[in-house]
């Protein structure tokens, strides 16, 4: 795996990292990024809340 940020390409080993990682028993690395800006602008580019929901 390389060390290029999901979203932007950088080398994430010159920032401060963030690693994302799915599942329950078993993770699956899905994402490297430089830092949680990198992370927010993929989530929000990807619309990956677009239809979430919390339950209360």
């Amino acid at each position: 795996m390389s060390n290029d940020c999901t979203y932007c390409g950088s080398d994430v080993t010159a920032h401060d990292p963030v690693f994302v990682a799915e599942g329950v028993d078993e993770r699956q690395p899905v994402g490297r990024f430089c830092n949680y800006a990198c992370l927010t602008a993929y989530v929000d580019e990807e619309e990956l809340t677009s239809g979430a929901c919390c339950r209360i």
